[in-house]
């Protein structure tokens, strides 16, 4: 029997700089559903990408003196890394630069036209640059745009118009009729009083005034304007052909399932959308589910303010699943939700190292001290069990009531309740009472069967949500995923399994002082790159471990004689006391110091570096260095007065 179909997308990102945590809370949501509708059976497409023309693209890469297309691949490429580190499991990235798409869309505008949907005219309106979007007088907030809030600017160009008054009324109808076309309900009421029941303008969709863009091949100097291209990634990245010969993809799975978008867009989606999917004639997806924001907790994320949150910085300290549980777990289903360094120590301290990981640390390590690890159900049943085993088995289909209208927190919420009620379970049975008594042997095994049979449902609810601490879980517990259909049963795990001898720390608890310090390190670098002090990214490498780290032997090292290396126009050759030892080092910075400004210098040396020659002359070691974008190079100095032979560490 053939799975059910299930088509996913998230909104296309833009692509004028990296995305913060509020842009990446987004892929990280899409992707726990979809691996949640895996999970429950589904044959899932799950779709992102990037969106990469406008107007805004344009003149950020006039002023980094780059051409528009080495621009957006610089940035595609740090937002599919972004979505990489998170470990989302998308099917398909889509890029508007695509040369697919952009033939795709092109065959789309011309058949609008040929039919009468689109038509020439010429606009004159205000016009908000960073939302790519015209307004009316009467659309302005306080004189500016009703979307983001900034100033907008008199434009007037000859443009096409699709022909949006046409559809209206078709429209109207299918959400009246389709309930969940537009979720939550507070969006629908949005769009259709705000718009859809006054009356809707024709929408503008080509421009002359920039160059950025895909070409309307029938018209030289009009480009299609974002908005036709940007949404029409849905359909073309899974085989849309306008003239027919639609891919298989395209055939299994649109209808899309689900477009997930953060309620700015919502009107793109729910208005202008399926009227190009009407003038198309396709049908139009099932929901459009606008999600709320997810803000700093002093406000708007501002790089002038130091406050702006980036996924990865994130990872660096609290791990990939932490930050996923976080996003997911924080945001309510129609409100903003909040993030702060503050909160996010709470939460991995309170839920994640407590309820979470001491409850599967104890678990193995009581299964380990009393039973060699073995985990049998030896039929000793007592008081509490059918309390525990009601609400493991009863779990599932909680989880799924809340993920059927999409409310991700309440259904991380039901699996951690779970692991509440399984440290609680401790409590009242007291294993540490029952293993002081011989008779109560078999009473202790069962007991730590049950304890592991709900931590496997629980870590197998968890997948979708915290992949990589769900495989952890089961993997110290020598245990496989629970199938979906079997969640709600108890006594899946298989008896007489032994658990690791070893049980790792799932979360470390954090000191608050340590993290915050490193906060406000990044919050104050923020604030010097927004008033133009220079900052350097650099390519990442591999991660090493901690095994790795310790290989390398760090020492503070006093240089007391120089010279330069006569063969080499680059190397300066150093004698370096180290403790009671004194190595030659050969460095390349010649160009950047004298022999004389090395002398006396403390600086910071990797001692254990396989000696080799350079030029002909031995080099035992290597002083770390920093470089800027310019080539200068700068010795790395302890800050404070270290005395030679000191480990850095």
């Amino acid at each position: 029997m053939s799975k059910k179909p299930y088509y996913i997308t998230t909104a296309i990102t833009y692509t004028s700089g990296k995305p913060h945590i509020g842009n990446t809370y987004e892929i990280i949501l899409a992707d726990s559903i979809a691996r949640y509708k895996r999970m429950e059976g589904y044959d899932v497409f799950f779709q992102t990408g990037t969106d990469e023309h406008g107007q805004k693209v344009e003149l950020k890469a006039q002023e980094q003196g780059v051409t528009p297309k080495e621009f957006v691949d610089d940035v595609a490429a740090e937002i599919k890394r972004i979505w990489d580190l998170m470990n989302t499991s998308y099917d398909k990235f889509i890029r508007t630069t695509d040369a697919d798409h952009e033939k795709q869309v092109q065959k789309i505008f011309k058949k609008l036209y040929e039919q009468g949907d689109i038509y020439k005219g010429e606009y004159e309106g205000l016009y908000c640059t960073p939302c790519e979007s015209f307004f009316t007088e009467s659309q302005l907030v306080d004189g500016k745009c009703p979307d983001c809030g900034r100033e907008v600017q008199p434009a007037k160009e000859e443009a096409y118009f699709l022909k949006l008054s046409k559809y209206a009324d078709r429209l109207i109808e299918h959400i009246n009729t389709h309930p969940e076309f537009i979720q939550p309900e507070s969006r629908k009421n949005e769009m259709m009083n705000n718009f859809l029941l006054p009356g809707l303008q024709d929408l503008c969709v080509s421009r002359t005034s920039f160059k950025w863009g895909i070409p309307v091949d029938f018209d030289e100097g009009h480009i299609v304007y974002v908005w036709l291209d940007a949404l029409t990634n849905y359909i073309t990245g899974i085989g849309y052909d306008c003239d027919g010969n639609h891919s298989e993809n395209f055939k299994k799975y649109w209808p899309a399932d689900l477009h997930l978008i953060g309620k700015d867009i919502i009107r793109f989606h729910t208005i202008y959308w399926p009227i190009i999917l009407m003038a198309l004639d396709l049908p139009l997806p099932k929901q459009v589910f606008g999600h709320p924001w997810l803000l700093q907790g002093d406000g708007k994320m501002s790089k002038s303010k130091g406050n702006v949150l980036y996924a990865d910085d994130l990872v660096d300290v609290f791990g990939v699943d932490a930050v996923r549980y976080f996003v997911l777990h924080e945001m309510p289903f129609e409100r903003d939700g909040v993030i702060s360094w503050e909160l996010m120590i709470e939460r991995m301290n309170s839920d994640l190292a407590n309820i979470l990981g001491n409850l599967v640390n104890r678990t193995i390590s009581m299964s380990n001290k009393y039973f060699g690890g073995i985990v049998e159900d030896r039929g000793e049943t007592g008081d509490y069990d059918d309390d525990l085993k009601a609400v493991v088995t009863g779990t599932r289909d909680r989880v799924a009531d809340k993920m059927k209208d999409l409310r991700v927190a309440d259904a991380i919420t039901e699996i951690f309740q779970l692991f509440r009620r399984c440290n609680r379970y401790i409590d009242e049975t007291m294993p540490w009472i029952l293993a002081k008594d011989e008779e109560q042997k078999d009473r202790l095994s069962t007991v730590l069967y049950n304890l592991v049979e709900g931590i496997t449902i629980g870590a197998s609810l968890l997948e979708p949500y915290m992949p990589e601490t769900s495989g952890r879980i089961l993997s110290q517990l020598n245990a496989s995923a629970v199938p979906f259909e079997k969640l709600n049963t108890f006594g899946n795990y298989p008896n007489g399994t032994q658990v690791t001898d070893a049980p790792e720390i799932l979360f470390a608890r954090l000191d608050e002082k340590e993290v915050m310090e490193k906060a406000e390190a990044l919050m104050e670098a923020q604030k010097k790159a927004a008033a133009g002090e220079p900052v350097i990214d650099i390519e990442p490498k591999d991660e090493i471990t901690f095994d790795d780290f310790t290989k390398m032997q760090f020492q503070v090292g006093e240089i007391i004689a120089c010279e330069e290396v006569k063969k080499s126009k680059k190397l300066l050759c150093s004698q370096v006391r180290i403790g009671s030892q004194v190595k030659q080092i050969v460095s390349g910075i010649k160009a950047h110091y004298t022999p004389e400004e090395m002398v006396g210098k403390k600086v910071m040396v990797l001692v254990n570096l396989k000696p080799a020659k350079l030029a002909g002359v031995l080099s035992e070691g290597m002083l770390l260095c920093a470089e800027d974008e310019n080539g200068e190079l700068s010795l790395v100095v302890p800050e404070k007065n270290m005395p030679s032979g000191a480990e850095i560490c």
